[in-house]
């Protein structure tokens, strides 16, 4: 069995209000269910440590919103996590939270308990913005909570901007990004807005002012070039990270290392094969268990994960891994993509220029094909 480190996942499946945009399995509310998921969650920690003896480099507690839960929760999650596996000393431990929900007592407890990064629901730094979406705080707010991290000691801080939202244009975008390079976090991930079905927005959606696919590209090219002329480094498709504060937890899941992830709707990739929680918390408290989902690592994955990365998809490490050296049509591929400006081709490495990234689906697509 090979002793390669872990990514370790948990679940937190509480919100206090349920966004208007979000598709995640979470609920809104029902505080009695919280003792009894947290007690569930903490028994199979105890199982999966156990039947795993590889250590964990990285823990990660999302949701949902993981500061829904009281903070001495949060603390006896991780307690156990370190009393049921061999956590790294230098692991990253990460949990998110939201800026109503997320208090000094709070911080100070998560930093008590080894937590040493945070990632902050902000989204955007326009009041309107965030009350379109179903935010419950404002800018005034998220700025509060950042500034009350870094007193409780927090010194690698990520937080969420959300683009393409329904009436936002270049100047809201600047605003919020302002906004977040004024509090000079270490790490920004950027997401475009998804209309997903089953949400409140997507019922609205065709009443609401979206940006047109001309208009995304702009605002995305806006975020990059403005977060790279502050001194982030472009490193993912959607994050952005001072020198050294890459998310060490999920450039784990893009270089197609192995996770563990426990709680409804949780996924993991363990043993070369990906299998799921039901997502169901009665079904977790009660009687968990994980659903076959599919075998992993193939070279599709492979590929489509790597080029999601600024350093590329190199070919040396390809066929290392997979014995395939690619085909004519495949490096003509690349060769065309590069003389349009969407990829760079050196030392045997493809890499996607910003442009690039902005149709990296069809890209990889089109590589795929002609492997």
């Amino acid at each position: 069995m090979t002793n390669k480190s872990l990514g370790l996942y948990l679940h937190i499946p509480f919100c206090e209000a349920k966004c208007r945009y979000c598709d995640f399995y979470s609920l809104a509310g029902d505080p009695t269910k919280k003792e009894l998921y947290k007690n569930a969650l903490l028994k199979e920690i105890r199982k999966w440590g156990e039947n795993i003896f590889r250590p964990i480099s990285s823990i990660y507690i999302g949701g949902g919103t993981p500061s829904a839960l009281p903070a001495h929760f949060l603390c006896e999650i991780l307690d156990c996590v370190k009393e049921n596996f061999k956590v790294l000393n230098n692991a990253e431990i990460t949990v998110e939270v939201n800026p109503q929900s997320a208090t000094e007592a709070l911080f100070a407890g998560l930093i008590k308990a080894g937590v040493n990064r945070l990632s902050i629901g902000v989204q955007s730094g326009n009041d309107n913005e965030l009350k379109a979406l179903g935010r419950l705080h404002n800018r005034k707010t998220a700025e509060e909570t950042f500034l009350n991290a870094r007193k409780a000691g927090f010194k690698n801080i990520s937080l969420d901007l959300m683009l393409a939202l329904p009436d936002s244009d270049e100047q809201t975008l600047k605003n919020t990004l302002d906004f977040f390079v004024s509090l000079s976090p270490e790490h920004i991930s950027a997401y475009i807005l998804k209309i997903e079905e089953n949400t409140p927005l997507f019922k609205i959606k065709n009443s609401l002012n979206l940006p047109d696919e001309n208009e995304i590209s702009e605002q995305y090219l806006l975020v990059s070039h403005t977060l790279q002329n502050a001194g982030y480094e472009h490193y993912e498709i959607s994050n952005f990270a001072r020198n050294g504060k890459a998310s060490r937890h999920n450039v784990n899941y893009w270089k197609c290392g192995e996770y563990l992830g426990i709680g409804p709707a949780a996924h993991s990739f363990l043993g070369g094969k990906r299998f799921f929680y039901t997502a169901d918390i009665t079904k977790f408290i009660t009687c968990p268990e994980t659903v076959f989902d599919s075998e992993g690592g193939d070279v599709n994955e492979f590929i489509m994960l790597n080029l999601r990365l600024k350093e590329g998809l190199s070919l040396s490490e390809l066929k290392n891994e997979y014995n395939i050296v690619p085909s004519a049509a495949f490096i003509n591929k690349i060769k065309l993509f590069e003389k349009n400006g969407l990829c760079t081709f050196n030392n045997n490495t493809v890499s996607l220029t910003v442009k690039g990234m902005l149709v990296s689906n069809e890209i990889i697509a089109q590589l795929e094909e002609s492997l």
